[in-house]
């Protein structure tokens, strides 16, 4: 049976402007560090998150685009992100699934819904 350890996931979001896109994603996301950038598609990171964008003109792709970044640290982004004033108002708080979550729009409209399991060592 293979090994599965260094499997990871990482979400491809549609973004309207690519350049609009990286300044979000650095400047209040912290994902700092540009991977790749060619005119149609970017790779952004940050240690633990990797993100990429592909370039759209359809504002409804983003608008109905979310991805759901969970695990440990969620707290301490939670804390960095308020700073920067970029947090929902809805809050960083449990939902009726069991998930305490917060959530980030990005210009485009894509959701960023960051969660962990309540009680879950931080």
């Amino acid at each position: 049976m293979a090994d599965h350890a260094d499997i990871a996931v990482l979400p491809v979001l549609p973004s309207l402007d690519l350049a609009e896109t990286k300044a979000f994603y650095t400047e209040k996301l912290g994902l700092s560090e540009v991977v790749h950038e060619d005119g149609t598609y970017l790779i952004l990171r940050r240690p633990g998150i990797e993100l990429h964008f592909w370039l759209t003109d359809d504002r409804g792709l983003c608008e109905n685009t979310s991805i759901y970044i969970r695990g440990g640290g969620i707290e301490a982004l939670h804390a960095e992100f308020s700073m920067r004033g970029i947090v929902h108002e809805r809050g960083f708080e449990v939902r009726e699934w069991n998930m305490k979550e917060f959530y980030v729009y990005d210009p485009h409209g894509n959701l960023l819904r960051f969660g962990r399991i309540p009680g879950e060592a931080e």
